[in-house]
């Protein structure tokens, strides 16, 4: 690729800075400007970025010298960026969940596919080692017929790490509590391992946290497949856990805990140990910016390939939306005490 894209990010805070460092490690893409609605976040982040900064993403998406915008808002104020850089031929890369509704989420998958323009959402555990490793296992039924798919996410978050951002927690911005921000990327794990979820069975609780939204969420899952499957997702757990998936079939199971495999036993072949500590991993189990930029550098990489190559990137809009409509439907099913179907 001769030309490099230029990239613009809106939103400045903890996970801007893992987009920054992956659009500056890469060779293939240059960071130009960033946007916040405050001057002196968006200033001081332009000096350490070496970019233009703004104020007002509507001036920065208008720059000719941007060809694809890093949304980093909170989860909430995705649409209004979102459609402004679709409607000016900008490509889009998306902070998970793709927004807080399916309506707004469906507004942004439109709108990007009506402008011709590459959609992604970041679901970067998609892209882990020990992920893709089970995702081809599955693929090849070498697990057998699937039974059971497990989510567990028990982590711990201080009531200041709710208290540093105004909109944590709170039904308007984040949409919810643990489930919907914290336990999203496991949820999108298991659904992607095990396959379309045709029900949940809900129930959400608030334990330890002053916040509008669940800091406990359970829900149970029937697959298409007819598999049935557990989610666990909490902010309230202390000293907080690595989060661990659970894929069980009829001929073995595998397990994944903070991204590193930890049990591969599969009948007629040869058992795989815990990985190596020394390589693992880190979660975000009791501290969010516990993690590497690996998984989010790798979706980069996929993105800019979609753009170059004109194709679909592997975490798309529609892929987005998969597990924001299962966490949207425990919290209904919590809401009104039922089945809810997908």
């Amino acid at each position: 690729m001769s030309k490099k894209l230029n990239f613009g990010i809106i939103g400045i805070g903890h996970v801007s800075s893992i987009h920054a460092q992956c659009i500056q490690q890469l060779e293939t893409c240059r960071l130009v400007a960033v946007c916040s609605r405050s001057e002196e976040k968006a200033k001081k982040a332009g000096q350490e970025y070496g970019v233009a900064y703004h104020t007002n993403f509507i001036e920065m998406i208008q720059r000719r010298d941007i060809d694809a915008v890093s949304i980093c808002t909170p989860s909430g104020m995705h649409l209004e960026p979102a459609l402004a850089a679709a409607q000016a031929g900008k490509h889009v890369i998306i902070e998970k969940p793709i927004e807080i509704t399916l309506e707004r989420a469906d507004h942004i998958i439109r709108a990007c596919q009506e402008a011709k323009v590459k959609l992604a959402v970041i679901f970067q555990h998609r892209f882990d080692e020990a992920t893709q490793k089970l995702k081809i296992a599955v693929q090849k039924m070498a697990l057998g017929k699937l039974i059971l798919g497990d989510a567990y996410v028990k982590w711990h978050r201080t009531p200041q790490y709710y208290a540093s951002g105004g909109w944590r927690g709170t039904l308007q911005w984040d949409g919810g509590g643990a489930l919907i921000n914290q336990s999203i990327h496991t949820i999108d794990l298991l659904q992607w391992i095990m396959g379309p979820v045709t029900s949940v069975y809900g129930k959400i609780g608030t334990f330890t946290h002053h916040i509008e939204g669940e800091d406990v969420g359970l829900a149970l899952l029937t697959f298409e497949s007819g598999a049935m499957g557990i989610i666990e997702g909490s902010t309230s757990i202390y000293p907080g856990f690595p989060e661990r998936l659970e894929i069980h079939g009829e001929k073995g199971t595998v397990i994944l805990e903070g991204g590193n495999i930890k049990t591969w036993a599969i009948h007629g072949e040869p058992a795989i140990g815990p990985s190596d500590p020394s390589t693992s991993k880190k979660s975000g189990a009791a501290d969010p910016m516990a993690i590497g930029i690996a998984g989010h550098l790798a979706q980069y990489r996929d993105f800019i390939d979609a753009i170059v190559n004109d194709r679909e990137p592997l975490v798309n809009g529609m892929e987005g939306r998969k597990a924001l409509e299962i966490v949207l439907a425990i919290y209904q099913s919590s809401r009104e005490k039922r089945v809810v179907y997908l």
